[in-house]
């Protein structure tokens, strides 16, 4: 008997251990459920679709070779081109039908709305495209992070480029979409011009609602006026109509353009988009990258989504392909510090402020507790090709993150304003790919 009652309580410690275990493996759920929301329909679906197709890709690639711990992504598409009330219905129905990770959205504005709706539910949320900067700043969200850069960097780094390859000229137009993302971007680009050119001219401010169709009285306005240089953030359906009754009334002749997001236009608009168009990326990735354009696992991805859908990678499809790679790198971490048990959505987001992850460019950062990663820009010039039927870049270059992204307790004007300075243009870190 007293044998048996020393054998007690270790029989019981085992029997802890096993209902634990069992426990735990039932607590491993089959599937892991994903919400995504893109244009599907509308202007933004130039951008959207592709960007669909490219988390098709990944999520099948990533399934094939074991999921992320066994556990096979599924996801679920929302339309974000039914606008924002919509969008909203259908991100919390699949939160109330048990769906805890969203990667959501492309439009600033509705990243604005979704951000402290994921906050209030309680969903892990990827800001996997939207570029304003309110999104985070300012906020230290606990569910909410972003696989890549913002408005601050991109337009920061826009200035600095257009400082390098056109520093002398002297008037300014804009024609940005009237939303967040264009008034955002707009301030930003000024504010920081101003640091290196404050005496440049803006001749003219001009918002076209988005989705818009017939930029006439823009471009009647902009052969008047002459300006050296026209910026446009804009992107999508909007960006190409612009650039197609642009060049068919032959605006590129009078001025240069600076188009901060065209990279995603350049197949689309073909011999509409001219030569010497200084062109962004947002973000660092193309496909034609000067650093990865010879990696066999971008090579692969690229005959994939080539083979798909007839066309090469865009902006908004490696943003897709970081979101999920920071996802999984996200989940990977928290299974780790775990002990190797399956995380809480709670837990993956923890691990997702504290993580580094690779699309098929240069590799992110994601360690503040905004929120926020850190993504180096990339930039070229429109030149022809003989091996496309489209333009390409040419000269690329690459500026750093770190030049270009304000601190976590810092605002973005206000950086801008006490730390911004023109000794960042002798920086060395910034890498120019001469042709």
């Amino acid at each position: 008997m007293k044998k048996l009652s020393r054998l007690t309580p270790m029989l019981g410690a085992v029997l802890l251990s096993s209902v634990a275990a069992f426990a735990h493996a039932a607590d491993k759920p089959k599937e892991l459920s994903v919400g995504i929301s893109t244009y599907l329909s509308g202007s933004a679906s130039v951008f959207g679709i592709p960007a669909r197709d490219a988390a098709e890709i990944l999520i099948q690639d990533i399934n094939a070779n074991g999921g992320i711990d066994g556990v096979k992504i599924v996801p679920s598409y929302i339309d974000e081109g039914g606008g924002g009330e919509k969008l909203l219905t259908e991100y919390r129905r699949l939160a109330e039908g048990g769906t805890r990770v969203m990667l959501s959205a492309i439009s600033s504005g509705h990243c604005n709305i979704v951000a402290p709706v994921a906050e209030d539910l309680k969903v892990l949320n990827v800001l996997w495209d939207c570029g304003t900067e309110k999104a985070l700043e300012g906020k230290k969200y606990k569910y909410v992070v972003r696989t890549q850069a913002n408005a601050t960097t991109e337009m920061v780094a826009q200035v600095l480029y257009l400082m390098k390859v056109k520093p002398d000229f002297k008037t300014l137009a804009i024609v940005n979409q009237d939303y967040a993302w264009g008034r955002d971007s707009r301030d930003i680009f000024m504010a920081a011009l101003k640091k290196f050119k404050p005496d440049v001219k803006v001749v003219a401010e001009m918002f076209p609602k988005f989705g818009a169709a017939d930029f006439s009285t823009e471009i009647s306005r902009l052969q008047a006026l002459r300006p050296d240089v026209i910026l446009s953030t804009s992107w999508g359906g909007d960006l190409d109509n612009f650039v197609r009754q642009a060049s068919q009334r032959n605006l590129f002749k009078n001025s240069t353009f600076v188009l901060s997001l065209a990279e995603s236009s350049l197949e689309r608009l073909g011999n509409a988009l001219p030569e010497g168009v200084y062109v962004g990326a947002r973000g660092d990735h193309y496909f034609l990258h000067p650093e990865t354009k010879d990696d066999p696992a971008h090579q692969a991805f690229i005959k994939k989504f080539h083979d798909k859908t007839g066309a090469y990678p865009i902006y908004s499809v490696y943003h897709m392909v970081q979101a999920l790679n920071g996802l999984k790198a996200g989940y990977e971490k928290a299974i780790k510090d775990n002990g190797g048990a399956w995380p809480t959505p709670e837990q993956v987001a923890a691990a997702m402020h504290d993580i580094k992850f690779k699309g098929f460019g240069r590799e992110l950062t994601l360690n503040r507790v905004d929120g926020q990663s850190l993504e180096a820009q990339l930039f070229g010039v429109t030149k022809k090709s003989d091996k496309y039927p489209f333009k390409v870049l040419s000269d690329i270059t690459i500026v750093p993150a770190d030049l270009v992204t304000p601190g976590v307790e810092e605002t973005s004007m206000g950086w801008i304003e006490k730390s911004l300075s023109a000794e960042v243009l002798k920086s060395d870190q910034i890498k120019v790919y001469k042709d």
